[in-house]
């Protein structure tokens, strides 16, 4: 795992070339601590920065930028390729001749022997690479296909340059950071930045399974890659029976997990005690002849500790375990770094506690597999059956219906919400009774099943009030072509979730919370291999009975008790509204003062304080659009807007 930087400028001395680079790695050097350098052709314009964080080949074998073997390619890289000893033995039948035994080396092999575009797609793994051709004066710019590791780029003029993070562009001289307003709106609904969008003018991501060409003087080509309709429509039909699905499953995650097992530095896990998280330990520990190290943290709120069934699932799968108690006065602390290690606003409140266990995982090891992706793929979320469910009892109801029903709803005084719960079922009780009701008005509001899925999703219900005289972009979730291509509503919606909050919120979030502890984090549920598995998969092996991800419990059931597992989904979560009622309202309130926020210009001030006022009284549905709208104004104020230099950000202080 690393950083990557470069630029592309025929018009730059091979001074400036050298040093802007330099600057721009530097910027990254939380992600590769071990090492770093830059490679520079002056009479083409190019250099590739890099900073390593070793993890295979430990020495300066497989140091990059690094030249191919004719010396025609050079690459710059980060990542890594599970599938590289199998590629490695291909390639040497072939002749190629290696010095180190890096995954790099591999990767720069394989692009010598059958060229960049078909090279890539025989690469299993998580990547962003740049590579430049010598000979055609041409770098490309490839992205994973499920968007795991991060790759921003950008052109202004004669000027093309790339990066792992925004800060290594912002170390970048000729262009201006300029916050883009209808980019605002965007985040305002998802509390992201949705790809291939970025936060400034004139930036963009490159979005998962893409590769980008660019020649001096041209405007780049974007194709892509992979994709997952087109990638599973020629593949076979899926296994016939349950127990041929599972035998299947769990001999490809066995594969896929020992390969990503790989490592000549300490090694460990993420363990939850969830499905997930507790599925990818447990066939660690089945690859592993000795204990897998596995780590948790706790914390000691009601309803947010997950901690307790870590450990039990810890101790009957054998793992060397450590867990840590997090007091929320250190959950605190890490409020006003967040800006720092997310360089775009973010706003998925788990940050907190992933940050957490990344810091205390770095300690003991360097690499860290995650059970992320396991939703997505096998129809885990809830919320895909609560939409599912609104789908097909109500959206056939006349809209002036639907909509009394939800005034009806929202009409009700969230007190009164407690009173009611008594006289439900157990399985319908419980404190987000008022709040999940209000969300099921909103959604009685949608016009359609894409639409119920959108608002799930949607923090400002009309982003373009709360961020004045923007107009949204819209990404892959406004794409109507998917009705057509994929009819099954609970598919489609893994399928939005797998382009658009899967990159662009979850993986995110692990990437830029890992990397600003130097720790790297592989997730084998979202090896591609897996994923296109799970989506051949009938519907019936997904979901059955009210239970979700049958075939991951029917597999994690051979390996863990399902007493340990099989409990309601939790979430890796903090309790936002008490804490902004009680610790944090002082930090808040002068983030979101009135004056502030007019002067500031982006976030309207009435709109967000009047969400404000709802939170105090006990509106916990306002939560994470407030914790949206913190984190946008303490971002704009950690960074200056027209230079990109860190300011002085305000820390949270518990009352």
């Amino acid at each position: 795992m690393c950083g990557i930087a470069g630029i592309f400028d025929p018009r730059r001395s091979v001074d400036s070339l050298r040093r802007t680079t330099t600057a721009m790695t530097a910027a990254l050097l939380h992600r590769g601590p071990d090492a770093g350098d830059t490679w520079v052709d002056g009479d083409a314009g190019i250099a590739l920065g890099h900073r390593r964080l070793s993890i295979l080949d430990l020495s300066p074998l497989g140091a990059q930028p690094m030249p191919s073997a004719s010396g025609r390619y050079v690459l710059s890289y980060n990542g890594e390729v599970y599938n590289f000893a199998e590629l490695r033995d291909e390639l040497a039948g072939l002749g190629a001749r290696f010095r180190g035994t890096s995954d790099t080396e591999v990767i720069l092999a394989a692009i010598e022997a059958w060229g960049i575009a078909a090279a890539i797609p025989r690469l299993a793994g998580m990547f962003a690479i740049a590579v430049w051709d010598r000979e055609r004066r041409e770098l490309t710019l490839v992205r994973d296909r499920l968007g795991i590791k991060p790759l921003y780029w950008g052109r202004f003029g004669s000027l093309f340059l790339f990066g792992s993070e925004l800060k290594a562009l912002l170390a970048c001289d000729g262009w201006e950071p300029v916050i883009d307003r209808d980019v605002v709106a965007a985040y305002a609904r998802w509390n992201y930045v949705p790809s291939p969008f970025c936060i400034y003018r004139g930036l963009a991501k490159l979005a998962p399974g893409d590769i980008l060409t660019i020649r001096a003087g041209a405007a780049p080509e974007i194709k892509p890659f992979w994709n997952l309709l087109t990638a599973t429509a020629g593949q076979s039909a899926p296994p016939a029976s349950d127990d041929e699905a599972a035998e299947q499953l769990e001999a490809l995650l066995r594969t896929v997990v020992r390969q990503h097992m790989v490592s000549d530095v300490p090694l460990g896990a993420f363990l939850s005690g969830g499905i997930d998280s507790s599925l990818v330990v447990a066939l660690m520990q089945a690859e592993s002849a000795r204990p897998v190290r596995s780590f948790t943290i706790g914390f000691h709120e009601p309803g947010y500790n997950e901690a307790v069934h870590a450990a039990a699932v810890a101790r009957h799968i054998g793992t060397d375990h450590t867990e840590l108690y997090v007091d929320p006065a250190r959950a605190f602390q890490v409020i006003p770094n967040l800006p720092q290690h997310y360089d775009e606003p973010f706003a998925d409140s788990s940050q907190i506690p992933t940050f957490l266990v990344s810091e205390m995982t770095r300690q003991r090891v360097t690499v860290a597999l995650s059970g992320d992706g396991g939703d997505e793929s096998f129809a885990g979320y809830t919320r895909y059956h609560w939409a599912e469910l609104v789908r097909r009892r109500f959206l056939a109801w006349p809209a002036p219906l639907r909509g009394a029903a939800a005034g009806l709803l929202e009409g009700i005084p969230a007190g009164l919400w407690s009173v009611a719960g008594t006289f439900l079922p157990a399985g319908m009780r419980g404190p987000r009774l008022a709040e999940r009701a209000v969300k099921l008005s909103r959604f009685l509001r949608q016009p359609d099943a894409d639409s119920i899925y959108r608002r799930q999703h949607t923090q400002w219900n009309h982003p373009e009030d709360a961020v004045r005289g923007a107009q949204e972009v819209r990404g892959a979730a406004y794409d109507a072509s998917l009705a057509a291509s994929v009819p099954d509503f609970i598919q489609r919606m893994q399928l939005m979730d797998i382009l658009t909050y899967l990159p662009d919120d979850i993986l995110t979030k692990v990437d830029r919370a890992s990397m600003a502890v130097s720790l790297e984090v592989r997730v084998p549920l979202l090896d591609h291999r897996v994923v296109e598995f799970a989506w051949r998969l009938p519907a019936r092996m997904k979901v059955r009975g009210g239970v979700s991800k049958w075939l991951l419990r029917k597999v994690l059931h051979r390996h863990v008790s399902a007493a340990l597992v099989e409990r309601p989904k939790m979430g890796f979560s903090v309790p936002v509204a008490r804490w902004l009622r009680g610790p944090l309202r002082d930090w808040a309130e002068s983030l979101l003062d009135e004056r502030r926020l007019r002067e500031a210009g982006y976030f309207d001030a009435t709109t967000v304080r009047a969400s404000w006022n709802a939170l105090l009284a006990g509106h916990d549905v306002e939560q994470e659009a407030l914790w949206g709208a913190l984190m946008f104004e303490a971002w704009r104020e950690h960074y200056s807007v027209h230079h990109g230099y860190p300011v002085r950000a305000r820390s949270p202080k518990p009352r």
